[in-house]
This record gives C-alpha cells, sequence and structure tokens, in this order.
C-alpha cells in the first residue's frame, strides 16, 4: 500500500445552516430510509435465507413463508432505521456535498429530531420483531449491524480516516449473514464466507465512486481514500481489495454451496470485475471507467447473489 499523506480538513469547517420550517411529507420519511441502498440490503438478506440449508416452504423443519417475509420486513426497516439515523447525524455534510444536498434534513424538510426519533423506533422494532418472531441470533445480528453502521461508521471512523469504508464497510456486510441466521437460528462458515464476499467487494465499489466524486468529499472534508492519498494509490487498492476477492468468489462451488453452474457464472462476473478494475487504474483525467465501474459493480452483486440462489445445492 502506498504511504498516505497527512489529511487537513478545511479551515473553519463545522456545519452547513439547515433551513426549518417546511412540513413533512411521507415521501420525505421515506427518503430518510435510503431506498436504493435498502434495495441491496433486502435482496442479499434474501438471498442468505435462500443460500441457506433451511428450505423455506411448509412442512417440518422448513422456515414458514410468512416468517421468512416478517424477517425480509426486519431487515428492509432496521437497514432503512440506520440510513435515517445517518442521515441525522451527517446533516451538516450532506448540505454542501452535491449530491445529497436535496435530501430531506439539508432542505429542512424533516427536523432533525423528527429524523433521530423515526430512526431510532424503527431500529429498535425491526429488532424485537425479529427476535420474537424469528430468533434471537438473527435479531442481534441486525442489532448490531445497526450499531456498527451508525456508531463505528458514521460518528467515529467516516469524518477521521480514509479505511471509514473498508472497517465500516462490515455493516453492509451483514444482511446475508442476517437472513442465514434467520433460516437456521446459527452463523456458520457459510454464512461468514457471504459477508466476506461484501466485505471485500465494498472498497473497490464505493472508491469508484469517491474517484468521480472526490470534490464533493473535499468540500465536505471528509476523508476518502482519494482525498487523502490521491487517486494512484486509491486504484492500487482498489485493484488489491477487486483481486482477494476471487478466490471468495469462487469458494461456494468448493465448499458445495453451488454447482458448476455458478463457478461458470461467477467466473466469469469476476473476470469482468477485474477487468472494469483494471480500466479504471489505466484511465488518466477522466472518470468514464470509475463510472462505468461503480456501475456494473452493483449489478456484479446482485448478479453474484443471484446465482448463489438459483445455483445452490
Amino acid at each position: 500500500m502506498a504511504e498516505m499523506a497527512t489529511y487537513v480538513p478545511p479551515q473553519g469547517f463545522e456545519s452547513a445552516p439547515v433551513q426549518t420550517g417546511a412540513e413533512a411529507r411521507i415521501g420525505d420519511f421515506i427518503e430518510l430510509l435510503k431506498p436504493r441502498v435498502m434495495t441491496l440490503v433486502v435482496f442479499t438478506g434474501v438471498a442468505g435465507m435462500v443460500a441457506a440449508p433451511v428450505h423455506i416452504g411448509f412442512g417440518a423443519g422448513a422456515l414458514h413463508p410468512f416468517l421468512a417475509l416478517v424477517a425480509v420486513f426486519c431487515i428492509a426497516v432496521g437497514a432503512g432505521a440506520a440510513g435515517a439515523i445517518n442521515m441525522w447525524y451527517e446533516s451538516d455534510l450532506d448540505a454542501v456535498m452535491a449530491r445529497t444536498k436535496n435530501r430531506p434534513l439539508p432542505q429542512g424538510r424533516i427536523e432533525p429530531a423528527d429524523a433521530l426519533g423515526f430512526g431510532v423506533v424503527l431500529s429498535i422494532l425491526s429488532v424485537g420483531l425479529m427476535g420474537l418472531a424469528l430468533n434471537w441470533t438473527a435479531a442481534f445480528l441486525l442489532a448490531f449491524a445497526n450499531f456498527f453502521y451508525v456508531v463505528i461508521y458514521t460518528i467515529w471512523l467516516k469524518r477521521i480516516t480514509p479505511q471509514n469504508i473498508v472497517i465500516g464497510g462490515a455493516a453492509g456486510a451483514f444482511p446475508p449473514m442476517i437472513g442465514w441466521a434467520a433460516s437456521t437460528g446459527q452463523v456458520s462458515i457459510e454464512s461468514i464466507l457471504l459477508f466476506t464476499l461484501i466485505f471485500l467487494w465494498t472498497p473497490p465499489h464505493f472508491w469508484a465512486l469517491a474517484l468521480y466524486r472526490n470534490d464533493d468529499y473535499k468540500k465536505a472534508g471528509v476523508p476518502m481514500m482519494p482525498v487523502v492519498a490521491g487517486e494512484a494509490s486509491t486504484k492500487k487498492q482498489m485493484m488489491f481489495y477487486t483481486l482477494l476477492m476471487t478466490p471468495f468468489v469462487l469458494a461456494p462451488y468448493f465448499m458445495h454451496m453451488a454447482n458448476m453452474y455458478y463457478l461458470i457464472a461467477a467466473a466469469a462476473l469476476q473476470g469482468f470485475f477485474i477487468l472494469s478494475c483494471f480500466r479504471v487504474c489505466r484511465e488518466k483525467g477522466s472518470y468514464r471507467y470509475a463510472k462505468l465501474m461503480f456501475g456494473y459493480s452493483i449489478f456484479y452483486l446482485f448478479g453474484l447473489f443471484t446465482l448463489l440462489m438459483l445455483c445452490g445445492v
């Protein structure tokens, strides 16, 4: 890894003023839940349930379809709750970034206390319902994922270290493990593998975005990797994590979680992911391939977990 330059936040950076007084709408509260992010979270959580050895259906030893829906609901609400608390805490950053300045809190459409209360109540409800309806192993993982995202990533790491997304990205890797635990009541080596896939995927995925949103992060005083270490170092680290993923991507076949069709298709997805990262590393003076890689990385994760569901053994 290249040595990082010392990062100094912009002088006088405190927080952006937040307008108040606008009447909140239902749509604004839905926006607090980060529905686009929630989609990927829910999908990987469902994949964890489907990939687990306990099938969804009726009869002895199966996970009842209604309970499966309850688990999906809890994962979605828990993820949304963490997103709402994140928006509450980061409203000052959101106000000065072009990508986020139109969110409800910077625009004053929701009061900060309402956003915080909304997030806390939903988080408690989702964890409690998961524990009562499914099992407390899944509930604990859901609670810990929310704690990790809000406290470890949002409050502690994001504003102080360029490794924020590497460590904090673990929060987004929990959903398939939660789904697996909802089905089986336990954590296994297979569910840890699913966690690891998303954990290693997160840095190249997010740094591709950070490359072409670099000015936004500089303006907000957030020490993302391209801001602190520069583009060249960021690209090297993106390639490091992309290559490191490869054995974990292929592992489900060798661990007898998926069949040969998974191995072939997953290898193709991974090969194109490596190619996408290689193109990002080669480009200069443009972020065309960084934007393409960011978009592909989302498709890639959807594709990988779809294969796990379709090609499971």
